[in-house]
């Protein structure tokens, strides 16, 4: 199947002849184990529309990490980029074997110019964490966040193992170790799926008392062809400045938690959700693709060296990440050619018309690009959270305003202050 936009229609050559310049890639998403050691009922990789993941290599082979390797290197050099990031990932990246993430992460270094600062990431359900898994990615300066929804009744949801057991317990102790003073240093936060039958301060609370330096609110996936749990499709007709009356289910879930966070003094971890709206507000551009109108600069590779775009879009249909490019045939930069990822660095242009015309657009950015797909139209559509994107940013700038006011105006002196907000965790990565 293929979406109407912006496969279908987007003219790439005029969009390059108009004079707009493809930004190199500073994100690779590299996908060195395509299967898992739970069954978490709302993974986009294994439980939505695109089960290509079927397919895959269980683990990236020694020639694909080696082509994997060669293409980042090759195109950090052509673009002479200073610093990059490597998430990897899965699946469950740590079943790939600790030695394997070591000496991946030892060979890209190696290949990398001397003024290029390699920031490497594991993102991990945490039940595999164990000192020796720890001590070797610390020593390889690899820096690990683990997913984790709440307490044991929150977590148990969605996050257990095939055969329904609970994988809370074992998460926390993965989580404690990171929190050892040895391992410290390389814990770099928690993410946690919404899900609306948490109570939200509640759930707020539990993550913070397992002191994360950072925590990252994922909206669940879904598009206007899949709603996401608790939205009726039917009222999400109206968008952007028409919002006014639409259930907005999650901003409700997600505003008591800003505002906890915004008021507590002094800063505790940073939630960043809530900074990269700041960020915006701000007149910043932010890190994530799911607000804000920066380009994007994400790529993943799998484990068969495919280059793949955005890597939710497996929630929109069946292939809709896929390029048709590898990294053993093709350079990185010919995938900033391809229609959807050229769609994902117009900005504003990129947008549904609705989107364009909303009060909010810079800050919004319309939302994540998976969440705007419908059958038949595409990904030119608003989020299918647009009205809890809307009642949540609005909230969110109009604090940020009235502390500018309360400061006579000094947008200095304003962000001086908010900064310490932004500043609690570790600096902002996308992922």
């Amino acid at each position: 199947m293929t979406a109407d936009w912006p496969e279908g229609s987007l003219d790439v050559q005029a969009i390059r002849a108009s004079g707009m310049v493809a930004i190199p890639f500073q994100i690779f998403v590299v996908k060195v184990h395509s299967r898992c050691n739970l069954a978490c009922d709302y993974c986009y990789v294994y439980e939505m529309a695109d089960d290509g993941w079927r397919r895959h290599p269980l683990r990236m082979s020694d020639e694909t990490v080696a082509w994997t390797i060669r293409r980042i290197a090759e195109h950090v050099r052509a673009h002479n980029l200073t610093r990059i990031k490597v998430i990897l990932h899965g699946g469950e990246p740590l079943l790939a074997g600790a030695e394997f993430i070591a000496g991946f992460v030892t060979l890209l270094r190696e290949a990398l110019p001397a003024t290029t600062r390699l920031e490497a990431n594991i993102q991990t359900n945490g039940v595999l964490l164990d000192e020796s898994m720890l001590t070797t990615l610390v020593s390889s300066d690899v820096s690990v966040g683990v997913s984790l929804d709440g307490d044991a009744t929150a977590t148990d949801r969605h996050r257990n193992y095939a055969d329904g057991r609970s994988s809370h317990a074992a998460a926390l102790k993965g989580i404690a170790l990171l929190n050892e003073k040895r391992f410290r240093t390389a814990f770099s936060g928690i993410l946690a799926a919404v899900d609306l039958r948490n109570d939200p301060l509640t759930t707020y609370s539990y993550l913070l008392s397992h002191n994360p330096p950072k925590i990252d609110f994922l909206l669940p996936h879904g598009t206007w062809s899949m709603a996401p749990p608790g939205l009726s499709l039917g009222d999400r007709l109206a968008s952007g400045d028409d919002t006014y009356g639409v259930a907005a289910p999650y901003a409700n879930w997600l505003l008591p938690i800003f505002d906890r966070w915004y008021a507590t003094t002094p800063a505790g971890p940073s939630v960043r959700l809530f900074s990269e709206i700041i960020q915006a507000v701000l007149g910043g551009l932010t890190a994530l693709e799911s607000v804000g109108l920066a380009a994007s600069t994400l790529v993943v590779i799998g484990t068969d060296g495919a280059i793949r775009q955005l890597d939710s879009l497996s929630a929109a249909y069946d292939g809709a990440a896929e390029t048709g490019l590898t990294v053993a045939e093709h350079t990185l930069d010919a995938a900033l050619d391809h229609p959807g990822i050229v769609a994902r660095q117009l900005g504003g242009a990129g947008l549904s018309p609705v989107c364009q015309r909303c009060s909010i657009v810079s800050l919004c950015g319309g939302g994540l690009y998976s969440h705007r797909y419908s059958a038949g139209s595409g990904f030119l559509n608003p989020s299918v959270y647009c009205a809890d994107l809307f009642r949540l940013i609005g909230h969110i700038r109009d604090r940020v305003h009235a502390d500018i006011s309360q400061l006579g105006g000094h947008l200095a002196a304003a962000k001086d202050r908010i900064a310490t907000k932004m500043a609690a965790g570790i600096p902002s990565s996308a992922s």
